[in-house]
């Protein structure tokens, strides 16, 4: 459903006698070309609405809008990248709940609509639950990478299910190549592409509610369901015929450095499994869509658990309520306000009433069709989790786990480490 927004806020500043004198304000981490990007929708709000809209952005979003909430001097929205420290403000008091119906609106019109409407809801300082969150700026990491050519050459075709992706490794090795390239380094973050695997693997493994439950530490480390996704993993990395360089490289390379192996000539592998940012280090001139191209990393057929995808996003959330905060959320549910981004950089969207036309980009086109046509979406589960353990343990873990240790014992250490905390 295409929804048009009024413009009831130009109307009402007229009335008024000057739409001047309504403000907004609107903190967020993006600077740079993404800030350029935002301002662009923010003028389309601007030309509607007449209100007059500053958006300030900021490296250290993250510690300002805390600080700037406690003292009482916090922007009306607050965009922030991602649900953990919303949540927590949530909780402080330090948020307002959206409109009533925002929440129907989003079950309605996004894709997975009830997954991005359970993103965005969280418990206030009364302990009651409430829709805070509105998600707008998507990115998707369940997507495998390939060189066309290469498939052509070899014969090989784009696997649909988990299925066909695992025979399709196997029919690779068979015939002396290597599937996959996959690279865990990243200096002070080592380890974190594998927990993107294991996430991505418990979606396709599991029903949605298992993998909340992990994220909430309410289904443990321990839990056979958890360990199971793990050693899901380890079928891909941990076999020397399946990963370039051996299972013994996977730990020790960097993680932009792995899908180099795909343009080598033999290739040194097939397929790299990695989020929608990875062509940034890909070789110099790399063409995406003909040179490289992608795939969704498919679910099983045989669990019927429909096609989840992971990712992650941006939340927009009234931080200062005001009338005109709730027109600018009412804004970002019309597609003109998803349409305006479409048509530059770095912008996918849930939201099933654009015309995808609007992208100027053909490879975001196709990522935005898998976005769409998801069943369950689901954050970067390692984001959500306290830093000692999302950003620490978990990581840490995977190295181990990819350097041969058992993935019972990595999951016990991981999940003393989140006891620890408590």
């Amino acid at each position: 459903m295409r929804k048009s927004f009024y413009l009831g806020a130009a109307m009402a500043a007229l009335v008024a006698g000057s739409a001047s004198a309504e403000q907004l304000t609107i903190s967020g981490p993006w600077l740079g070309a993404d800030e350029e990007n935002v301002q662009k929708v923010l003028d389309v709000f601007r030309a509607q609405s007449g209100i007059d809209v500053s958006y300030v952005g900021s490296d250290s979003f993250e510690q300002q809008i805390v600080i700037d909430a406690e003292a009482g001097s916090a922007p009306n929205i607050a965009v922030f990248p991602q649900p953990g420290l919303a949540a927590d403000m949530a909780s402080k008091g330090f948020l307002t709940p959206l409109a009533d119906g925002t929440g129907d609106w989003i079950k309605e019109n996004y894709a997975a609509g009830q997954s991005w409407v359970d993103l965005g809801t969280y418990a206030g300082k009364d302990g009651a639950d409430s829709l805070y969150g509105f998600f707008y700026k998507v990115d998707v990491k369940s997507l495998v990478w390939y060189i066309p050519e290469n498939f052509e050459d070899a014969g090989y075709e784009v696997p649909t299910s988990m299925e066909e992706l695992k025979a399709l490794t196997d029919q690779i090795v068979a015939d002396g190549g290597t599937p996959w390239c996959i690279g865990l380094g990243s200096g002070g973050a080592t380890g974190w592409p594998a927990t993107d695997w294991v996430e991505d693997l418990l979606l396709r493994t599991q029903t949605p509610d298992v993998y909340d439950g992990w994220v909430k530490n309410e289904i443990p480390f321990t839990d056979e369901r958890i360990v199971a996704a793990i050693d899901e993993f380890g079928a891909f990395a941990r076999k020397d015929e399946y990963v370039a360089g051996g299972a013994g490289a996977v730990a020790s390379t960097d993680f932009r450095d792995s899908p180099k192996g795909m343009f080598a000539s033999p290739p040194q592998c097939y397929m790299h499994r990695q989020a929608s940012f990875i062509p940034a280090f890909f070789p110099e001139g790399t063409v995406v869509g003909e040179d490289a191209d992608f795939f969704y990393f498919p679910s099983y057929s045989e669990k019927e658990l429909g096609n989840p995808v992971l990712g992650a996003g941006t939340l927009w959330a009234i931080t200062s309520d005001s009338p005109e905060a709730h027109q600018f959320i009412e804004f970002l549910q019309t597609a003109e306000a998803h349409e305006t981004w479409m048509a530059l950089k770095g912008f996918l969207t849930p939201h099933k009433g654009v015309n995808s036309d609007a992208f100027g980009d053909p490879t975001l086109k196709k990522m935005n069709d898998i976005l769409l046509g998801a069943t369950t979406f689901r954050f970067d589960g390692s984001d959500l989790m306290p830093g000692g353990v999302g950003a620490g343990s978990f990581w840490t873990g995977m190295v181990d786990y990819a350097g041969g240790k058992d993935a019972s014992d990595v999951a016990g250490e991981i999940q003393s480490s989140w006891d620890a905390l408590k």
